[in-house]
């Protein structure tokens, strides 16, 4: 791996190798900049995202292809109603010498995609919380620790309903994004369709390995912020309180629940890389605010008035920011 002279260079190289992840993934995707943006910035903040959206709109195709350009090994897990934690996280099994060995299941890979994670009961939804915090699983009283880097993006189709657990706010917070996906534009949509209905195919190169994602993992986290931008970020997510002092009018008319200290940590974070991948040595409050709404969206829960009277939680968000 190369090494830097410094943080600044080693953030323009960043800056670059974003620039490159992005061509590399555009020759398969068609679209979606800022579904792509988030899903980098979610990786290289070492959290983890929720992409939520009707079917066919290359949700598993975008991650199989972020994987394979970053080089990682990749798992899809299609989470169903009879869906059992040992399923997902391994099992021991008596081998033929009579002694029980682990057998790894497909949570052992460096990006997870959980398809339709809403559409399994919470006991193996749960089974993920462990390891998108703690980074390990435990099965059969040992703990096993999950490759580096390691990044769940979790699918939920918003359509049907029926026969689905929703996400309890418990697990719903260990997201560090909530993305919503969009139909294509008419044009991106001719696109998609000569690209996928003639004999050629599409291959990506490999743009990053496992350790420099790591390094710029790290590097992320080493940016400097400005003491004004962290008290930004925290009144940010103390707005969306309903009884706090900076709460406004919208926050105690429309919300019953707002974002934890956890949102104010990734409204940080989120800036730090946001900045880095635009070339920029230090965020600011743009930074701040060009990742907020998929930050703070599925941190709030919303009362009664609010959904009677048609009020979203984007535009309670954006009402907070104004």
């Amino acid at each position: 791996m190369k090494s830097y002279k410094s943080d600044v260079e080693a953030v323009d190289a960043f800056a670059e190798k974003y620039k490159v992840l992005k061509n590399e993934i555009a020759k398969v995707i068609v679209g979606q900049d800022d579904v792509i943006k988030n899903v980098i910035i979610s990786i290289f903040s070492k959290g983890h995202c929720l992409l939520i959206g009707v079917p066919g709109l290359a949700k598993t195709l975008l991650v199989n292809t972020i994987s394979q350009v970053l080089g990682l090994k990749f798992s899809r897990i299609q989470f169903t109603p009879d869906l059992m934690p040992s399923d997902i996280i391994g099992t021991e099994i008596l081998d033929e010498t009579r002694n029980f060995r682990f057998v790894k299941g497909p949570l052992f890979a460096n990006i997870i995609l959980a398809d339709e994670i809403n559409r399994t009961p919470p006991k193996t939804q749960s089974a993920l919380l462990e390891a998108m915090q703690e980074h390990s699983v435990t099965a059969a009283g040992k703990t096993f620790k999950l490759d580096d880097p390691f990044f769940v993006l979790a699918t939920q189709n918003p359509i049907e309903q029926e026969g689905t657990y929703p996400l309890p706010e418990a697990q719903l917070d260990r997201f560090m994004f909530n993305v919503y996906l969009d139909y294509p534009s008419f044009e991106e949509e001719i696109n998609v369709v000569k690209n996928t209905t003639g004999s050629f195919t599409s291959s990506v190169d490999i743009v990053l390995n496992a350790d420099e994602i790591v390094f710029f993992q790290e590097l992320v986290r080493r940016i400097p912020v400005t003491d004004h931008l962290v008290e930004y970020a925290v009144k940010l997510a103390a707005k969306t309180r309903p009884g706090n002092p900076l709460a406004n009018k919208w926050a105690n008319d429309y919300i019953n629940w707002g974002a934890g200290p956890r949102a104010s940590q990734y409204l940080i974070l989120g800036a730090k890389c946001h900045a880095a991948i635009n070339g920029k040595y230090s965020p600011d409050i743009e930074d701040v605010n060009a990742i907020a709404y998929s930050i703070l969206r599925h941190r709030i829960v919303r009362n009664y008035i609010a959904e009677a009277e048609g009020i979203s939680t984007d535009k309670i968000i954006q009402n907070l920011m104004e």
